[in-house]
């Protein structure tokens, strides 16, 4: 195994390991909430600074992992981690509204410096290896993370059962931090480190193609987030009348399926034959084909069929195309950066991201409030929209950028 594909299989284990610990602790602060009385709005604001500095992260974090190094970012991430969830070990008289949102805040902080530091780190150890291969690897990174997060939530709720609320928090931060032990032994420092010291204000591209994707990324993950986060579910609570397991199971499910899809985007779709990845017309295609689902399962519900089914059809044909739009767009903002200022590309990216989810979630919940699950789903479509507009002047891979082996690392 050359050192490449070693350090790779050490990020992806790391970031899997995060990634249960995030999906875990949500589904543990809202089941755990909701059991000490919280109203679901108070639920519902503990994760409002959990999305509000995942923006100011991303932003940040990816100036930081061009200082410091990737790898010493990620770590951070992971140790950040392990303090929110030991923060929520306190006895329930301290755990008021404030406090929880503090440590979500801190949750949310650590997720988005793990997120980003993994991802970028792909461009670097993806080497020489060709647009093939780095697409190939940040389907699987990506994919198997979202896949992983909806396990999450069952080993969250499962915990909880066994192990009780605190108990739960301790074998979490217990197990992420043995993970945080093992690569910060087995990675390399330095990487994705910059020869000089760049300026804040770098953090902002000058790349259209890359400002065109981040805007197109804001709006494809408010896309989901109008409807996914509240809308859907209370629907399928209060007018399908589906139990609290039924609606988290359900959804879980989704999540890891749609991870499932994101991880194999790369066989989904035909590349050609000289080891490029997808371009700017892949990503146009499939906002498009993404574009029929909110309209047609608001259509549906308006036309009076069946309910379940039209959502379990649309969700299914929803989440297949969401999660190969989403994989094409993890890809392109690697394959448009240059190797030596890819984390900050890719901060700036998931700034976006997390802007978009933020504006998503906020949204869904005054949409559903005042025009129903069909009013989300029509707000879905008009993002999706947006997203497709916005991917229009997205060129093909290789367009006036640097292949990954041009600009070398620091690895000190």
């Amino acid at each position: 195994m050359n050192d490449s594909l070693k350090n790779y299989l050490v990020v992806t284990a790391g970031y899997w390991a995060f990634t249960i610990t995030d999906g875990a602790i949500r589904m543990l602060v809202v089941l755990y909430f909701h059991l000490l009385g919280y109203s679901p709005f108070e639920v519902a604001m503990l994760f409002l600074f959990y999305e509000f500095f995942g923006i100011v992260t991303n932003l940040v974090g990816g100036w930081l992992g061009a200082r410091i190094g990737l790898n010493l970012t990620m770590h951070i991430g992971m140790g950040m981690q392990v303090g929110a969830l030991l923060m929520l070990t306190v006895p329930d008289a301290w755990l008021s509204v404030p406090y929880v949102m503090a440590a979500q805040a801190l949750s949310g902080i650590a997720k988005d410096l793990n997120k980003m530091s993994a991802k970028a780190s792909v461009k670097t150890l993806a080497g020489e290896g060709g647009e093939s291969r780095l697409f190939k690897w940040v389907a699987i990174l990506t994919g198997s993370k979202n896949a992983l997060k909806g396990a999450g939530f069952f080993i969250g709720a499962a915990l909880l059962e066994w192990l009780e609320f605190r108990g739960a928090l301790y074998v979490l931060a217990g197990a992420l931090a043995l993970a945080l032990l093992v690569t910060l032994v087995l990675l390399p420092s330095g990487v994705g480190r910059m020869k000089s010291k760049p300026k804040f204000r770098q953090v902002f591209s000058n790349k259209p193609a890359i400002n065109w994707l981040s805007a197109a990324r804001f709006f494809l993950f408010g896309s989901r987030d109008v409807w996914f986060v509240v809308g859907l579910p209370v629907f399928l609570y209060e007018v399908l009348h589906w139990d609290f397991m039924r609606v988290g199971g359900f959804l879980a499910l989704w999540v890891i399926g749609y991870g499932f899809v994101q991880a194999a985007a790369p066989r989904l779709i035909r590349r050609s034959h000289h080891g490029q990845g997808p371009g700017g017309g892949t990503a146009r295609l499939t906002a498009l084909l993404l574009l029929v689902a909110p309209a047609g399962i608001a259509l549906g519900l308006h036309q009076g069929y069946d309910p379940t089914r039209v959502l379990i059809v649309g969700l299914v044909g929803f989440g297949i195309v969401f999660a190969i739009n989403s994989a094409v767009h993890s890809y392109l903002i690697l394959a448009y950066s240059d190797a030596d200022k890819v984390s900050m590309n890719v901060g700036f990216y998931y700034m976006a991201n997390a802007g978009g989810r933020l504006a998503g979630t906020v949204l869904s919940g005054w949409a559903y409030q005042t025009q129903g699950l069909e009013g989300c789903l029509w707000w879905s479509a008009g993002f999706v929209a947006m997203a497709l507009l916005l991917s229009l002047p997205l060129p093909p891979v290789g367009a006036g950028r640097t292949g990954p082996g041009d600009a070398k690392l620091a690895a000190s």
